[in-house]
């Protein structure tokens, strides 16, 4: 075991290390090379060095550098080092992380971390938690708690008799959310088209004049972090509007919510304590490895009633509390290390460091790119920026010879009728350096490309 496990930390090492010496994308010839993992399936044991060796000089070529510092995709942040070292640590444990007598080490790392995490992003003290796989999860397990509580209001419990002859729920959005709380929705059985949607302004943002009136069990749900734009919605204003009339409050805060733990943005979610549930992703600007989200809510019991589970083998009694009664999963991994490791490494001046960083190299992006003759079609607010490069049809060509270059990578998005390419700066890793060679790269492309 020792040896195999020296080979496979020794290949990851190598991996990481070479990564700026490859270009973002995986070459043609990589991916064409996966067609050696195609074979029949075995009938006998194989030499696990052998394996192992297979899935490194296979796998690994046809991989997207988004571990690196340049690729720009998706708002996706690159493993710190010393949380994927935690990382490997907690798949050496092994635990499943659903109940606190069993797994007493990581269930009392994930409460410590939960509590850092409401004090850091200026939640109100004493809201419930959970670790998830990521913002989908995260917005399911906050809306979930949402409905427990609108419909108690009204004296139904839907966890025990359904949706079936429920008083309704009126699902308010705005008219840019993104699909994964739409996905929730659906998951809920609350439609993900039988909602009302609410105007937005040039940015993206909730115009909160425009909310309707409120009437019965409501959810709205409001959204830190536009995904093209990073636009965030006015929270106070929203909430004041709504809260008055018994709606609940749900934001959206996939990455936006992290301008919370910064000096320079925290303007922009000006009001976030005065919501009942939020969703982000630690995976995100925290930077540690996938997958990571997380669920907040005001109230834990709330959450509780929606997601407990009970049977007479579990061991659920005890000090520490089970994850799994704050989660749709019973058995799940260990997230909570991973974020300890990140919180107590970085520290509250580390990561907002770290997150501002990246936003003064995103308007370092767009300034650049401008200068260059490409239009910013975007505020840069946070970490995100738009860029046309003309029409939509010389847009999408530019956007795939930058990808084919492998300088950078980022990717192709439509946004109130304007196709752009959206630029995310997410990475603990990434320079200012790397700004400038990426936007060099990419206005090479633009003057080649007719």
């Amino acid at each position: 075991m020792k040896t195999l496990l020296n080979d496979a930390a020794a290949r990851a090492i190598r991996y990481i290390e070479t990564l700026d010496q490859r270009g973002v994308a995986p070459t043609p010839a990589a991916i064409a090379a996966l067609r050696g993992f195609d074979e029949p399936l075995p009938e006998k044991s194989s030499d696990p060095a052998a394996v192992l060796r297979q899935l490194d000089e296979l796998g690994s070529p046809a991989t997207t550098a988004m571990a690196g510092r340049r690729f720009f995709g998706f708002v996706i942040g690159g493993s710190i080092p010393v949380t994927l070292a935690a990382n490997w640590l907690a798949g050496a444990w092994d635990q499943n992380a659903g109940l606190g007598k069993p797994t007493p080490g990581v269930s009392y790392l994930e409460e410590i971390s939960l509590r850092w995490l409401i004090e850091l992003l200026r939640l109100p003290p004493g809201s419930g938690g959970a670790f998830v796989t990521g913002a989908t999860v995260a917005n399911f397990c906050g809306l979930a708690a949402a409905r427990h509580a609108v419909l108690r209001r009204v004296g139904w419990n839907v966890e025990a008799d359904g949706l079936f002859g429920a008083p309704p729920i009126t699902v308010i959005v705005g008219a840019e959310v993104h699909p994964s709380v739409t996905k929730s929705l659906g998951m809920l059985g609350l439609g993900r088209s039988r909602v009302v949607k609410v105007p937005v302004d040039g940015q993206g943002r909730l115009r909160p004049d425009q909310i309707p009136p409120i009437s019965g069990p409501t959810i709205l749900i409001a959204q830190l972090g536009n995904v093209n734009t990073g636009a965030c919605d006015d929270l106070a204003a929203i909430c004041a509007r709504v809260k008055p009339a018994g709606a609940w409050v749900h934001v959206d805060g996939a990455f936006g919510l992290w301008a919370a733990a910064t000096r320079t943005h925290a303007h922009l979610i000006a009001g976030v304590n005065e919501a009942d549930s939020w969703a982000t992703d630690a995976h995100k600007w925290l930077n540690v490895p996938y997958d990571c989200g997380l669920a907040f809510v005001r109230d834990p019991h709330a959450l509780k009633a929606a997601m407990a589970i009970t049977a007479e083998y579990l061991p659920t009694e005890g000090e520490i509390r089970n994850p799994s009664d704050f989660t749709p999963e019973l058995s799940r991994r260990a997230r909570g290390v991973e974020v300890w490791t990140a919180l107590r490494t970085l520290g509250r001046e580390g990561i907002a460091t770290m997150i501002e960083a990246n936003c003064a190299q995103a308007r370092r992006f767009a300034a650049q790119l401008a200068a260059g003759g490409c239009e910013i079609l975007n505020e840069v607010a946070l970490n995100q920026v738009l860029v046309a490069f003309g029409d939509a049809e010389k847009t999408k060509r530019v956007i795939e010879q930058v990808q084919r270059d492998g300088t950078c990578w980022a990717g192709v998005t439509v946004w109130q009728g304007r196709t752009a390419m959206r630029i995310s700066v997410s990475s603990w890793a990434t320079t200012e350096a790397d700004i400038d060679r990426s936007a060099e790269a990419i206005l090479r492309v633009v003057r080649a490309t007719s």
